[in-house]
């Protein structure tokens, strides 16, 4: 087949969707497909030593650039880099779905299938053109439930443009040929909304166990910031909203009397100085905020730590399952899940016994399961073993990309035979 994949990041940009999706479309090049991407330049994470070896060409000057990945042709609309500014955002995604959308219907020739990852909601809208225009199905990826996310944050309060979106949602749901989401509790939410049970297909993000592996505590990273001989709780990734991330400053605070404890906050985003000066306003010694590393030291920072968080707000626990998740059980470490008891983060932390399960956005709870790692190394050291065995089994990146490909494959099929029914109903009229 030929598979055209719109996504609003890939890589060389950092960010997890970027690695998912560049890792699938390898896979589906190895299985024999052609794959053509539409995408963005990196603006999330940038990371020079992946945007060596990914060069960038230009093809239409600066709006439109072009590279090379792993046997496909990417083609990236020129972005700014993400900033705090929702206007400009906004404005941004605008402009690469025009860019996008116009690249995509002149230069990817005779597509198959359509696979467009979200967030944002708006890229089925230019799957929906691009296969309406050259008359094949789209398989819409749902990552994270949009608008729900931004509703619940706050983050989104007008009520027109809440209508507007949630209008918008349903468009996109109905058109679609089929629906993936990355775990069962989403499946559920979308259920909910509407979408047809059979439409929606649970595929889990999985994990690269050839990248992520165990690496011992005293290696580059923890020689860097001297915690190659402390009790390490970490946290890496975007530094928002929807972490609920004040409660490691107030953890911080509950184990000043644990002098051997370093807690980290590894990353950027758009609370990473609010949260920098409430710990340097309450004189947080034992709190490090340390800037966005590149993908290639992830072993390492999950090597140095002991136990890491992975945390949500309260407000986000049904939208979305953080892929870090996954990538700290590959590299053998316990998982502390700050989030809802119902949540499929919740269920996969305890169902794979990787960790535990603390109240979201509590400090106190943090605290408390920080002394517990230290009380009880042996019974933290067995959950971290635990997670790794079971993404083994249940996670690896090849099951995850069969699964795409039969969806993909099946969609093609699917929709050529309702395309064959139509016109021999036509007919017989």
């Amino acid at each position: 087949m030929h598979i055209v994949l719109i996504s609003l990041v890939f890589r060389p940009d950092n960010v997890s969707t970027a690695h998912v999706m560049a890792d699938l479309a390898a896979d589906l090049v190895a299985a024999g497909h052609r794959v053509t991407v539409f995408t963005t330049t990196p603006h999330y994470n940038q990371d020079p030593g992946a945007e060596i070896l990914q060069p960038r060409r230009r093809y239409w000057g600066r709006l439109l650039q072009t590279s090379d990945y792993r046997g496909m042709r990417v083609y990236h609309a020129w972005m700014p880099r993400k900033g705090r500014s929702v206007l400009l955002r906004l404005t941004a995604w605008v402009w690469f779905h025009f860019i996008g959308t116009v690249a995509a219907l002149l230069l990817a020739k005779r597509p198959d299938v359509i696979l467009a990852p979200s967030p944002p909601l708006t890229v089925g809208v230019s799957a929906w053109v691009l296969g309406t225009l050259r008359s094949v199905p789209f398989v819409y990826n749902v990552q994270e439930i949009y608008p729900d996310i931004a509703i619940n944050l706050g983050a989104l309060k007008n009520p027109v443009l809440i209508w507007a979106m949630l209008a918008l949602e349903r468009f996109v749901y109905r058109r679609a040929r089929t629906i993936t989401a990355i775990s069962p509790r989403m499946r559920e939410r979308l259920v909910e909304k509407g979408v047809a049970p059979a439409k929606v297909i649970v595929i889990p993000n999985f994990v690269d166990l050839e990248d992520l592996a165990p690496r011992p505590k005293d290696n580059a990273f923890s020689r860097e910031f001297h915690v190659h001989d402390k009790f390490v709780l970490s946290y890496a990734g975007n530094l928002g909203p929807a972490q609920g991330l004040k409660s490691f400053v107030d953890a911080a605070d509950r184990l000043r009397d644990c002098p051997d404890v370093r807690l980290m906050l590894i990353g950027d985003g758009i609370l990473a100085d609010q949260l920098r000066e409430l710990a340097a306003a309450r004189g947080l010694s034992n709190l490090l905020l340390v800037p966005y590393q590149p993908y290639s030291r992830v072993p390492d920072i999950y090597g140095a730590s002991d136990v890491c968080v992975v945390a949500q707000a309260a407000a986000t626990a049904s939208d979305a399952i953080p892929s870090k998740v996954y990538r700290i059980m590959a590299c053998e470490r316990p998982v502390i899940a700050a989030t809802e008891p119902r949540s499929d983060l919740a269920q996969l932390v305890t169902t794979a016994n990787a960790g535990v399960v603390i109240a979201p956005e509590s400090g106190d709870a943090l605290a408390a399961a920080v002394r517990d790692a230290l009380a009880n190394p042996r019974a933290w050291q067995a959950r971290g073993i635990s997670g790794r065995e079971h993404v083994i089994t249940r996670y690896p990146r090849a099951t995850v990309s069969r699964q795409y490909d039969e969806v993909l494959r099946d969609a093609v099929r699917r929709d050529a035979g309702d395309r064959a029914r139509e016109t021999h109903a036509k007919r017989e009229s």
